[in-house]
C-alpha cells in the first residue's frame, strides 16, 4: 500500500484534540459492527437453510409421491425422492457450515476488540495525562503573566515615588515590594517554562503514541477487510457448491427417468396383473315366444256335460256335482 496513510492523515493544529483519534476509533467501532451484521446474516441464513432443508427430508418421509407405480418408473421415482431427500440433507450440512462460518467472524471480531484494548487504554491515558499537563502548563502561564504585570507595576511604583515628598519607611515599603516581585515572576517564569518543557515531552509521547495507534488501527482496518471480503467470498463459494451439488443430485434422478421404459411398464403390468385374453362372445337374441320355457302350457279338457234341471228347485241347474242359479 503506497500514498495513504492513517498515521499521516488524522492529525489536528490543536493540541488539546482527539478529532483524529476519535475518528479513527469510531471506524474500527463501525467495522466491527459490520463485522456482526455479517455474522448475523450468516447464522440467519443457516437457520433458513436447515429450516428447508428439515422439510424437504420431512416432505420425502410423510408425502407418497407415485407410490402405486411399477417397475421402470417406479425406481425413477424412488431415485426422485431419494434425491429430493439428499439435497434436504445437503441444506442441512450448508446450515451447519455456515454457522461454523459465523462462529470464525465471531471470533476474529472479538480478537480484535482484545488487541484493540490495549491501544484504546495507552491512548486514553495518554490523553488525560497530556489534557492535565496542558492544564498545568497554561496555568503556570496565567501566573507568570501575573507575577510579571506584579512587577512591571512595582517598578512604577518605585519610578514614580518622589523622595522629596515621600518618608523613608513608603520609599522602603515600595522597594521591598519590588524586590518581592521580581523574586516571584523569576519563580513563576520557571515553574512555567518547567512546565512547557513538561508538556512538550508529553506531547512527544502523545504524539509517538497516536502514531502507533493509527499504524495499529490500519493494520486491523487492512486484516478486517481482508477478512471480511474473503468470508463473503466463501460464502458465496459455499452457495454455488450447493448448487452444483444439488444439480449433481437431479442429473441422478434425469438418469433415472432416462432408463424409464414405457413400452416394459406397460409390458410388465400386464404380465402380473392380465386377467385373461379372451373377450366376452356375443350376447344373442332370444325371442320370447321362441323359447320352450316361456310358452304356456295346454290344459287338455273332456266334453261339456249337458246340464239337468232339477225336479225339487227348478231354480237350479246343476252341471256335474256343480249347483248354478239359472
Amino acid at each position: 500500500m503506497s500514498g495513504v496513510f492513517f498515521k499521516e492523515n488524522f492529525w489536528s493544529t490543536d493540541l488539546t484534540s482527539t478529532q483524529g483519534y476519535d475518528t479513527l476509533l469510531q471506524h474500527m467501532n463501525d467495522g466491527r459492527k459490520n463485522c456482526k451484521e455479517f455474522e448475523d446474516f450468516l447464522k440467519e441464513r443457516a437457520a433458513i437453510e436447515e429450516k428447508y432443508g428439515k422439510d424437504l427430508v420431512n416432505l420425502c418421509k410423510k408425502k407418497p409421491c407415485g407410490q402405486s407405480e411399477i417397475n421402470t418408473l417406479k425406481r425413477a421415482l424412488d431415485v426422485f425422492k431419494q434425491q429430493v431427500d439428499n439435497i434436504g440433507q445437503c441444506h442441512i450440512q450448508l446450515a451447519q457450515t455456515l454457522r461454523e462460518e459465523a462462529k470464525k467472524m465471531e471470533e476474529f471480531r472479538e480478537r480484535q476488540k482484545g488487541e484493540r484494548k490495549k491501544i484504546e487504554a495507552a491512548m486514553d491515558n495518554i490523553h488525560k495525562h497530556r489534557q492535565l499537563q496542558y492544564k498545568k502548563t497554561v496555568d503556570s502561564k496565567k501566573m507568570y503573566e501575573q507575577r510579571c504585570r506584579e512587577k512591571d507595576e512595582a517598578e512604577m511604583n518605585v519610578s514614580r515615588c518622589n523622595k522629596n515628598t515621600m518618608n523613608q519607611k513608603q520609599q522602603d515599603k515600595f522597594y521591598a515590594k519590588l524586590a518581592h516581585s521580581k523574586v516571584t515572576a523569576e519563580d513563576a517564569d520557571k515553574t512555567y517554562q518547567q512546565s512547557i518543557c513538561h508538556l512538550d515531552k508529553v506531547r512527544e509521547e502523545w504524539q509517538k503514541e497516536h502514531i502507533t495507534a493509527c499504524m495499529f488501527f490500519e493494520k486491523q482496518e487492512w486484516d478486517r477487510i481482508n477478512y471480511y471480503r474473503n468470508a463473503v467470498w466463501t460464502h458465496v463459494n459455499q452457495l454455488s457448491q450447493q448448487c452444483v451439488t444439488t444439480d449433481v443430485m437431479c442429473e441422478e434422478v434425469r438418469k433415472a427417468l432416462e432408463g424409464c421404459n414405457i413400452e416394459k411398464d406397460i409390458e410388465h403390468f400386464t404380465d402380473i396383473y392380465k386377467t385373461g385374453d379372451k373377450p366376452p362372445a356375443p350376447i344373442p337374441y332370444e325371442n320370447f315366444y321362441n323359447n320352450p320355457r316361456n310358452a304356456t302350457p295346454v290344459i287338455r279338457r273332456g266334453p261339456l256335460q249337458t246340464p239337468s234341471t232339477v225336479p225339487d228347485d227348478p231354480a237350479y241347474a246343476s252341471v256335474g256335482n256343480f249347483n248354478i242359479y239359472q
